[in-house]
């Protein structure tokens, strides 16, 4: 059974939530991007360039039986944890669900009031692009 956009908020917040200090929960994203599946090389170009993000972010996104994988990528180590811990909460779910996500774990975290504006922007756009995704590919799905 796949779980839900909140019971993967819920596993994300335990590990930042269990984290005082911010310089360790930057290292927990650190540690997130290097768990990201190797990005395919054919994916890597301004299709899937995520806009707004100041370091260069892909997401590739793509059905698998119903459900909606992302892969992504990104050329600096913070902005890889962070599409990292995207992935790891709306990977491989119905669009629908993803794109009605509210995903109110990144307030409850701190996240956003802990990252650069910058950075906090490029989140945003993952964010947007995630959904955006999303939203075409469950009407796509409707009768």
């Amino acid at each position: 059974m796949t779980q839900s956009v909140q019971e993967r908020e819920a596993k994300v917040e335990a590990i930042f939530l269990g984290h005082d200090d911010w310089m360790d929960r930057y290292e927990e994203i650190i540690k997130l991007g290097n768990t990201l599946a190797p990005y395919p090389e054919e994916h890597r170009s301004d299709a899937f360039k995520v806009k707004g993000c100041q370091s260069q972010v892909w997401l590739h996104p793509e059905m698998r039986d119903g459900l909606l994988h992302f892969d992504a990528d990104s050329d600096a180590s913070i902005t890889k944890g962070l599409a990292a811990m995207m992935v790891q909460v709306l990977s491989d779910l119905p669009p629908a669900e993803i794109a009605h996500s509210e995903l109110g774990f990144l307030e409850r975290i701190g996240l956003r009031e802990h990252l650069s504006p910058t950075r906090s922007n490029g989140l945003s756009s993952m964010v947007k692009q995630m959904k955006l995704y999303a939203a075409v590919l469950s009407r796509r799905s409707l009768p």
